[in-house]
């Protein structure tokens, strides 16, 4: 249904949970490279009818059989001016039912929220996007300028299919694209202040770290189990893990991390040092996990790979390597990264992309800060730096200024960062509802 009762046009927080659960039913697990995701396609068929339905005319392109992106653009008041991008994701990373208190694609409804897997990342904007471009379409609204709201496939895969295939093949799509809102920005942690007393503080993501995520391939001379070898390349493998793994990775603190440690020490009255932000950071909880990641350089191995028979030396052994760099350090990270490796392990790049980092001043942000501070006025509002990545990554390449801002007012005791590729995701209804009054103002006033 498209309207209330009396023939109202239905406000973005009344359809937006309808959204939300009709996107978390469609399983559009994306496997990687060269595995189709089921589902990518049917959520994109969905796009597309909710958006005829209001009498808007999507474009929808497709990158390979079922990698399938969805734009649309919405003509401003002023045309001269930069046209802002909102831009979700339509896939999400595999869940196994086994591990979940619910099964991850039934869209539960439980103690208040939507339960599945895309709830957090990142069905729950996509639902809040769509349900403020309906607005925009029934109510006639004509926003102060350009409006691009783009459904990106693949962006759990790199966005090699999805946001990278869009700026390389159809880059007209973004014509006159200056500024871009995405995931992983705009929701709120509760701090107590130097008072003691509950303040909420919300986080709006200026800056990201780079991605390269590299394949340790170590050589040495296959040869029978039984036979004593001092070239075995899975030893090798174990020993540069072992480098990297002990690496101290230099502490940075760049803009963002320093406004958000800076604002949060202000609200709660605790100190900190370049050396030592525990204390402070403990008052954020779970969210502390994005922000440790964003204070120095992280490389993690991820996965293993050695070996066919257990009385065969194998010639080859590798295992991936996930490492994420801070603005400016990606030259050092690869550097360091082939010193610890060793001489008997070679450095693969198997995809890379690039930091970003945005200024936490002008119109903008200034216009987000608004559409938040009225719907919670009491609140801060600090900027942070991603330890992960999004599309905004893409855009960047095409001079488009990129943040996070997926706005959701949250209970103090929900433990949401950890939730990002985690088990049990949900979203609670009153958060959802909030996120789309708090777009649909900014999408009013941007």
């Amino acid at each position: 249904m498209s309207e209330i009762e009396g023939g109202a046009p239905t406000a973005p927080e009344q359809e937006v949970v309808r959204i939300c659960r009709d996107l978390l039913r469609i399983d559009t697990s994306n496997y990687g490279p060269g595995q189709d995701g089921p589902g990518e396609r049917e959520a994109a068929d969905y796009v597309v009818a909710q958006l005829r339905e209001v009498g808007l005319e999507p474009q929808v392109f497709e990158s390979e059989p079922g990698r399938t992106t969805v734009s649309v653009r919405i003509a401003g008041a002023d045309r001269d001016r930069g046209a802002l991008c909102i831009h979700g994701h339509l896939d999400v990373v595999p869940a196994h039912a086994e591990d979940w208190s619910v099964p991850p694609f039934d869209a539960v409804e439980r103690d208040g929220c939507l339960w599945g897997r895309g709830a957090v990342d990142m069905k729950d904007m996509v639902a809040m996007m769509l349900a403020c471009v309906r607005h925009l379409a029934r109510t006639g609204t004509v926003p102060p300028r350009d409006l691009l709201f783009a459904f990106f496939a693949d962006e759990e895969a790199g966005g090699v299919l999805g946001s990278q295939f869009m700026v390389r093949e159809h880059r007209e799509v973004f014509d006159g694209v200056t500024e871009a809102i995405s995931e992983v920005g705009g929701y709120s942690v509760t701090v107590d202040d130097a008072k003691g007393e509950p303040r909420r503080a919300y986080l709006l993501q200026t800056a990201e770290k780079g991605i390269a995520w590299l394949k340790l391939e170590a050589q040495g001379t296959a040869g029978h189990g039984s036979v004593p070898t001092s070239d075995n390349p899975i030893v090798h493998l174990a020993e540069a893990i072992a480098r990297i793994n002990a690496h101290k990775w230099p502490r940075e603190f760049i803009a963002s991390v320093r406004g958000l440690l800076d604002g949060l020490s202000e609200i709660t009255g605790v100190g900190y040092s370049d050396e030592d932000a525990e204390a402070l950071l403990e008052r954020i909880g779970p969210a502390a996990g994005f922000v440790r990641g964003a204070l120095q350089d992280t490389a993690n191995i991820t996965m293993l790979d050695a070996g066919y028979k257990h009385n065969v030396v194998p010639q080859t052994a590798t295992a991936a390597l996930d490492c994420r760099f801070l603005p400016g350090h990606e030259e050092d990270l690869m550097a360091t990264i082939r010193d610890l490796a060793g001489e008997h392990v070679d450095v693969v790049v198997e995809h890379r992309d690039i930091s970003l980092d945005s200024p936490f001043e002008g119109d903008l942000v200034e216009r987000m800060r608004a559409a938040l501070l009225a719907e919670d006025p009491e609140a801060a509002i600090l900027p942070y730096c991603l330890s992960g990545g999004t599309d905004n990554k893409a855009l960047e390449t095409l001079g488009v200024t990129g943040y996070g801002f997926a706005p959701l007012r949250l209970p103090a005791d929900l433990p949401f960062a950890p939730m990002f590729h985690g088990i049990d995701e949900r979203v609670p209804l009153e958060s959802l509802e909030f996120g789309a009054r708090v777009l649909w103002r900014l999408v009013e006033d941007c």
